[in-house]
C-alpha cells in the first residue's frame, strides 16, 4: 500500500544461515504474521466460545413450556448444532479457498472475518434451535475460510528459513483466543454468581457470543495496512499473459501429483478434526459431569451450582490450552528436526492414547490439572504441522484451494463425528450398568470414537516428506 511506507518490502532479505530462525524478518513480515495470527486467533475465540456455549444455549432453546428439560435432546441437538457449524466451516473453506488464490488472500482474509464476526453476534438473538443452527452456519463459512488464505499468506510472504517456525506460532496463537473463551467463560460464570440467571436480561451464554463479534474491528487494520504477496501477484500477472486459472479444483484435480497430495492430505486432516471436534471438545460436557456430581454433594443447587459450574468449565478449557500452546509452540522445532511425517505419526499416536486416557479415567476435579493439559497438548499439536505441512504440499496457484481442500473436505467427514458421539451416548451405550464408569455412556463413546487417530497414521506412509524443501511454484 501506498500510504504505508514505513513498511519494508514483503520479500525481504533472506534469513541468515544461522541466528534465530527470525532474524531475517522485517517489519513488515512481523506485521504480516500479527494480522494473520489475530485473525486466526479471534477465529479460534469463537469456535471455543461456541463449545462453552453449547450445552447452556440447547437448555435454554429447548426447554419446554414448564421449564422441563430432557437430557437427551440437549445431547442430541448439541451435536447436531455442532454438525451444522462443522458443515459450514467445511463449505466456507471449500468457496474461500478458491476465492483466496483468485481474489487475493488479504481481501478474502478481510471478508471472512466480518462474515464470522456478525453472525456469531445474531447467534445470541436465538430463539430456537434452528435459527441458532442457521447463524452457526453462517459462522462457519467465513471460519472455514479464514484458515486457508492466513497460512498462505503468511506461507507466502515469510523468508523460506523462517517459514515453518511462523506458521507454528500463528497456530500456537490460537491457543490465546482458546484461553481468552475460556476467561470469558470464568468471568460470566462470576457475574451469574452475583447478579442471578440472567445478566441484563440475557442468559450468560448470549453474552458469549455479543463478545464474539468484537472481532470484524480486525478487518479495518486489514483494508488499511495489508497487501497481496508478491508471489501472489507475481503468479497473477503470469496467469493475465497466459491464460491459466487461478486457483480452482478442476485444476487441483487435473495434475496427479497436486491431486494425491489433496486427497491424502484431506485424510489427514480429516483425522485430527474428528478426534478435536468429535471427541476432544465434547470432553468438556464430560468435565461438566463430573463437576456437577462434586459440587452437588457439596451442598450447592440453583444458581450457585450453575454458576460453579459455568467458572469450572472455563477453568478445564484453560487447562486444554495450556497444554495445547506448549506443543504448538514446540512443533515448528520438531517438524524441522525430524521431518513432517514423524512428527504426524507421534502426534497421533500420543493424542489417541491421551484423549482415550481422559474419558476413562477423569472423575475428579483434581484430575483435570493434568489430564486436560496433556490431552491439549498431544491433540492440538496435530493442527501446528497442519498449518506448516499443507501449504508446503501445493503450488502458488493453488495454494490456498489445496490447503482448504486438505483442511475443509475433510470437515464433511468429520461433520458425522459430533453427531455419531451423541448417537452412541443416547442410544448405543445409554443404560449400561456395570462396570460402573461406563454407566457415563459419553465415556465408553469418546473411548470407541478415538480409533479416528488411525486414520491419520494410515494415510502417513503415503505422503511425501517437506522439511527442508522450498515452496513448491
Amino acid at each position: 500500500m501506498a500510504d504505508l511506507p514505513h513498511f519494508a518490502s514483503s520479500s525481504g532479505p533472506s534469513s541468515p544461515a544461522d541466528g534465530p530462525w527470525y532474524s531475517g524478518m522485517t517489519r513488515y513480515h512481523w506485521f504480516v504474521l500479527t494480522v494473520a495470527a489475530l485473525g486466526w486467533l479471534f477465529d479460534c475465540l469463537d469456535q471455543q466460545l461456541f463449545n462453552l456455549a453449547r450445552k447452556p444455549a440447547m437448555e435454554t432453546l429447548l426447554a419446554a413450556a414448564d421449564g422441563s428439560i430432557d437430557p437427551k435432546a440437549v445431547n442430541f441437538y448439541g451435536g447436531l448444532s455442532t454438525c451444522i457449524f462443522m458443515l459450514g466451516w467445511a463449505t466456507g473453506g471449500l468457496i474461500f479457498g478458491v476465492v483466496g488464490d483468485r481474489l487475493g488472500r488479504a481481501k478474502t482474509m478481510m471478508i471472512t472475518i466480518v462474515i464470522y464476526s456478525l453472525c456469531t453476534g445474531l447467534s445470541a438473538l436465538s430463539y430456537g434451535f434452528w435459527d441458532f443452527a442457521f447463524y452457526r452456519f453462517i459462522t462457519g463459512l467465513g471460519v472455514g475460510g479464514e484458515f486457508a488464505v492466513g497460512v498462505a499468506l503468511v506461507a507466502e510472504v515469510m523468508p523460506d528459513r523462517a517459514r515453518p517456525y511462523a506458521l507454528g506460532l500463528l497456530q500456537a496463537l490460537s491457543a490465546v483466543g482458546n484461553f481468552a473463551a475460556a476467561l470469558i467463560g470464568i468471568g460470566l460464570g462470576q457475574a451469574q454468581l452475583h447478579m442471578g440467571s440472567k445478566l441484563y436480561g440475557w442468559e450468560p451464554w448470549r453474552w458469549k457470543f455479543v463478545i464474539g463479534a468484537l472481532p470484524a474491528v480486525l478487518a479495518l487494520v486489514i483494508r488499511a495496512g495489508l497487501k497481496e504477496p508478491e508471489k501472489w501477484q507475481q503468479m497473477k500477472a503470469r496467469a493475465a499473459e497466459t491464460g491459466e486459472k487461478l486457483g480452482g479444483y478442476g485444476a487441483l484435480f487435473a495434475d496427479p501429483r497436486w491431486r494425491k497430495n489433496a486427497i491424502l492430505g484431506m485424510l489427514l486432516a480429516c483425522s485430527g478434526v474428528i478426534g478435536l471436534w468429535g471427541i476432544g471438545f465434547f470432553s468438556i460436557d464430560l468435565q461438566r459431569s463430573v463437576f456437577e456430581k462434586t459440587f452437588k454433594a457439596q451442598g450447592l443447587t440453583g444458581q450457585e451450582l450453575a454458576g460453579r459450574l459455568t467458572i469450572w468449565t472455563g477453568v478445564a478449557m484453560m487447562m486444554i490450552q495450556v497444554g495445547a500452546f506448549t506443543s504448538m509452540m514446540l512443533a515448528a522445532r520438531i517438524c524441522q528436526r525430524i521431518g513432517r511425517k514423524p512428527f504426524f505419526a507421534l502426534a497421533f499416536t500420543s493424542a489417541l492414547v491421551s484423549t482415550a486416557i481422559v474419558f476413562r479415567y477423569l472423575d475428579d476435579i483434581s484430575d483435570i490439572w493434568w489430564m486436560l493439559p496433556l490431552m491439549g497438548f498431544c491433540q492440538l499439536s496435530l493442527f501446528a504441522g497442519y498449518a506448516i505441512y499443507f501449504p508446503e504440499l501445493f503450488p502458488t496457484r493453488l495454494r490456498s484451494t489445496g490447503t482448504s481442500f486438505c483442511y475443509n473436505v475433510g470437515r464433511f467427514v468429520a461433520a458425522s463425528g459430533p453427531f455419531l458421539l451423541g448417537q452412541l451416548s443416547s442410544s448405543v451405550f445409554s443404560g449400561i450398568q456395570s462396570p460402573e464408569w461406563m454407566r457415563e455412556p459419553m465415556r465408553p463413546a469418546g473411548i470407541a470414537m478415538c480409533a479416528a487417530f488411525l486414520l491419520g497414521l494410515a494415510v502417513l506412509p503415503f505422503l511425501p516428506e517437506t522439511k527442508g524443501r522450498p515452496l513448491p511454484e
